[in-house]
């Protein structure tokens, strides 16, 4: 990635996540996607603490895990994430993009999240 590509990505995500706090009732669900895997997590901004993250790696750890096509098993991260977070009576949280657009990956895992039960 060039120098200012880097700068722009950068920009993007100060922009978008300035505005975006979480706290241990209601955590920012940070999502980063590589160009294989894609890993969410859930943070206390306030505590400064990751309450907890899921990834791929937390899905075939599953027996009956069968590795599909990147989008559905973004989803189904979403959906492993909420559940986890409901198991922690965490019912509601903010979802933080980062420096990607809102479509494929990213909105997999937002819907996973609203699939799962969470309120984002």
């Amino acid at each position: 990635m060039t120098k200012i590509n880097l700068d722009r990505k950068l920009r993007r995500k100060r922009r978008i996540s300035s505005n975006i706090h979480g706290t241990s009732d209601k955590p920012r669900i940070s999502v980063f996607r590589s160009s294989r895997y894609v890993y969410a997590q859930a943070i206390d901004d306030v505590a400064r603490k990751t309450i907890l993250s899921f990834s791929i790696s937390d899905l075939k750890a599953n027996a009956d895990f069968k590795k599909g096509k990147k989008g559905e098993d973004s989803k189904k991260i979403g959906i492993g994430l909420a559940k986890k977070l409901i198991e922690k009576k965490i019912l509601t949280g903010v979802f933080d993009r980062g420096s990607y657009a809102y479509n494929g990956r990213v909105k997999a895992v937002a819907e996973g999240l609203r699939e799962g039960g969470l309120k984002i």
